[in-house]
């Protein structure tokens, strides 16, 4: 019988809250953040103990990645292959871990940032410091052991990591509503303020500072802000502005070229050609015209892109450019924010050693301890055999006198002799006296008799002095904090004189960096705008040469200054600026740049009502007219404005601006307002008053509810003729009237 269906009403608005509360911890927990304690993501613990578990260790032989994807996937991480790979192959990126933890045998990717190869085409093992660091001690009851998701398999709750990972390789990751970003660090420096904390607790970050001089990148570069790293290791989050090691080589002809070999971490990657990118377009918009050439040398062997310079090239400034203009000086986001004691927690650099040390402590507690156990059973044991060795004859008699092997048993654990039939009166007495525990017992029933033999016996007797030797020496550490500190330490030392290296970036401060950015030569251009809305710059002799076509072609010709900008005023009410030195400068049929690459302007939400440059708007007026027929007078001095884009007039909710011309004589022109159903009104311009373009504006005509206004005209001493329902309508002929008027029907 089916249970009674149950409804429980509840607030939906609590209810979502609690889910989202409950997806948001889940992802904290179980998938984007480290533990602080092994600085491992839940994937790359079960990527690494997976490896383990199926044997791939540093001596043998490499196995196929998606092998150990797969493995993986199926027993302890079910969400997908691809993140358990991409974990995988960043593990194997000695470019992006200051110390890798897996090795990769095939196409792993590259720092200018080339993908790795498919999983089927890779292999992979695990690297000699993983095995002897990370995983050693598994099989010491070190750490807790947790059902995986389908509790069909046990996986460690965390890795006994000797080290401090999270600090050595870092740590990037974005759960929900929160965000880690932990960089590198050197493996010899950290291990140095692992071992200065444990001298001390109370170590102040400054004096760790002295140990860990600041993040040790793999790709090496310059942090330039040492001063700030002080507070960033305090409170655990800040910046960290790095830059690229910039050489200068001499070339021939007496010219230098600038050689970059190390590069800020945050341009691995995709970043990289961004960067060629940037210095491309800086040559071409005449910005370092010092840039001859460029090329990009990168190896395996490291980075090395090479900038060929013009003779007498100022080095300095343009080095100074690169940094300013190009992400060859970037900052690196520190958050370090990890798992501690079950929740996400920002460190700083002392806590996040204080969590290691505790958790070394508890690791060496729990494997001493697992240690101590087996040494007690061995001497044990090994007592049990040496007694049995002073009385092998009697038990001997024993087990040939007994049935089975439960009575031989009993009578060497108890004494009992009632169901053994002994061969001499007095061994039934001795055999009394008899008094093995258990698993003496078992061994001496197990044993073979080569164990009776001189030497082997001698043998038993060292290995037991040596059974001895341990359990003192496990007691001592498990009875003193010194003693066991020193066996941590001398682990540590280990692992430091055996995978520490030489530091990779270099901890300074720095000057800003300053570029003077020369002014260009002032010189007049003609600024082309195309019906597609292609724009370019070329010389007024190339344009005398060709003027008829530049005119018939383009939609805007506009002599201009090269120091002007470019105004582009839209029926959003918008004004984008742009320089006219940013604007393509070349030859008459080359194609231009589109006025969206160049300005803010976007062609599929906005149209071009009008376009000028700024110099020939100052002392002008510009006439604006809305959809709903406000319109108005306003001083060109007024877009002269720094911001790329500003707000040219103020539109009304449902507006629109609907027509923008530059009056050049407001006296002697007049404005015609037409609707959609064929009222015209014309009116002098000198009626329309100024306004700041703030203001809305005055209305210009009287336009009947059910009707709208369709195009405005601005006439001066010409004649204009326009065509409605195919009759034509001579615009300069109209009646002047006044503004604010309904105007007349035409045709």
């Amino acid at each position: 019988m089916l249970p009674k269906e149950q409804i429980i009403r509840t607030e939906y608005s609590d209810l979502m809250q609690k889910s989202y509360i409950d997806y948001a911890m889940s992802v904290i927990i179980s998938r984007a953040l480290p533990d602080v304690r092994d600085g491992l993501k839940p994937v790359q613990r079960r990527t690494l103990y997976d490896m383990h578990e199926l044997g791939i260790r540093y001596d043998r032989p490499y196995r196929k990645c998606a092998r150990i994807v797969g493995d993986t996937m199926g027993k302890y991480h079910p969400h997908g292959d691809s993140s358990i790979y991409e974990a995988l192959v960043v593990m194997a990126q000695d470019f992006k871990k200051g110390l890798p933890l897996v090795d990769g045998h095939g196409n792993f990717g590259s720092m200018e940032g080339d993908g790795a190869a498919a999983m089927r085409y890779t292999e992979a093992r695990l690297q000699k410091v993983t095995q002897e660091a990370y995983l050693a001690d598994l099989d010491k009851n070190v750490v807790d052991f947790v059902p995986n998701f389908d509790e069909t398999e046990k996986e460690p709750s965390v890795l006994p990591v000797k080290i401090p990972n999270l600090l050595v390789n870092g740590a990037e990751g974005i759960a929900v509503g929160m965000a880690t970003s932990i960089p590198p660090h050197n493996l010899f420096e950290v291990i140095e303020g692992v071992k200065a904390y444990m001298k001390n607790p109370d170590i102040t970050t400054a004096e760790m500072m002295s140990y860990i001089k600041g993040p040790d990148f793999p790709t090496g570069g310059i942090v330039v802000n040492k001063d700030d790293l002080l507070h960033i290791y305090e409170t655990g989050s800040g910046k960290v502005k790095v830059r690229g090691k910039v050489e200068v080589e001499q070339a021939k002809g007496g010219r230098q070229r600038l050689v970059i070999t190390e590069i800020p971490y945050t341009m691995l990657g995709a970043n990289i050609g961004k960067f060629l990118l940037d210095v491309y377009n800086l040559t071409e918009s005449r910005k370092a015209n010092d840039i001859v050439d460029i090329s990009n040398q990168s190896s395996k062997e490291g980075i090395r892109i090479v900038l060929d310079l013009k003779k007498g090239a100022d080095v300095e400034n343009l080095c100074n450019m690169l940094y300013k203009k190009t992400r060859l000086e970037d900052t690196f986001g520190v958050n370090m924010l990890a798992v501690a004691d079950g929740r996400p927690e920002t460190m700083g650099l002392v806590p996040v050693i204080r969590h290691h040390v505790d958790f070394q402590y508890e690791l060496a507690t729990r494997k001493y301890k697992t240690l101590l156990a087996k040494e007690l059973e061995k001497k044990e044991v090994q007592e049990g055999l040496i007694k049995a060795c002073d009385v092998i004859d009697l038990i001997i008699e024993i087990l040939r006198g007994a049935k089975n092997i439960r009575d031989a048993k009993e009578c060497l654990m108890y004494g009992k002799t009632e169901k053994i039939k002994f061969r001499f009166k007095g061994s039934e007495a001795d055999a009394r006296q008899l008094c093995f525990t258990e698993r003496q017992a078992t061994a001496i029933l197990e044993m073979r008799l080569y164990k009776l033999i001189g030497l082997e016996i001698e043998a038993l007797m060292k290995e037991h002095a040596a059974t001895l030797a341990n359990i003192s020496k496990y007691e001592e550490i498990l009875g003193s904090r010194a003693a066991m500190a020193k066996a941590i330490v001398k682990e540590l030392n280990h692992f430091q004189k055996e995978y520490g290296q030489a530091r990779k970036t270099r901890i300074e401060n720095a000057k800003e960096a300053v570029y003077e950015e020369k002014k260009a030569e002032e010189m007049p251009v003609v600024l082309l705008v195309d019906r597609f809305g292609y724009v370019k710059t070329i010389d007024v002799p190339a344009y005398e040469r060709n003027r008829e076509a530049a005119d018939g072609e383009n939609k805007y010709v506009i002599p201009c200054m090269n120091t002007d900008k470019l105004c582009v005023f839209t029926d959003k009410g918008q004004l984008h600026m742009a320089k006219v030195l940013d604007l393509p400068h070349g030859k008459f049929r080359d194609k231009g740049t589109p006025l969206d690459n160049i300005s803010n302007y976007n062609s599929s939400e906005e149209a071009v009502l009008y376009l000028n440059c700024l110099t020939n708007l100052l002392g002008r007026h510009l006439l604006f007219v809305n959809s709903s027929g406000m319109l108005k007078q306003v001083q060109g001095e007024e877009f002269d404005v720094s911001k790329r884009t500003t707000a040219s007039t103020k539109l009304n909710e449902g507006e629109r601006l609907l027509f923008v011309h530059m009056l050049e004589d407001a006296e002697g022109e007049s404005i015609v307002m037409q609707t959609e159903k064929g009222m015209f009104l014309r009116f002098l311009a000198s009626d329309v008053p100024e306004k700041k373009k703030g203001a809305v504006g005055v209305r210009g005509m009287k336009i009947d509810p059910k009707d709208i206004l369709k195009e405005v005209y601005a006439l001066g001493q010409e004649e204009k003729f326009i065509t409605v329902k195919e009759k034509e309508v001579a615009l300069h002929r109209l009646r002047m009237a006044n503004r604010d008027g309904r105007g007349v029907k035409r045709p």
